[in-house]
């Protein structure tokens, strides 16, 4: 434990597919809530 750096991280880690996954599932949660947004405006629209 005292070999692994703060700043240079575990040397086991795939530190850059780790932040491509991150990045992509902000992307997702960011447009999902988009499209849930739309569907309710949507909704109130059409349904009342």
């Amino acid at each position: 434990m005292a070999d692994t750096q703060v700043s240079g991280g575990h040397p086991a880690m795939d530190y850059a597919e780790h932040e491509r996954t991150y990045r992509l599932f902000i992307t997702l949660t960011k447009w999902s809530t988009v499209a849930l947004v739309l569907l309710m405006i949507f909704m109130a629209v059409t349904l009342l």
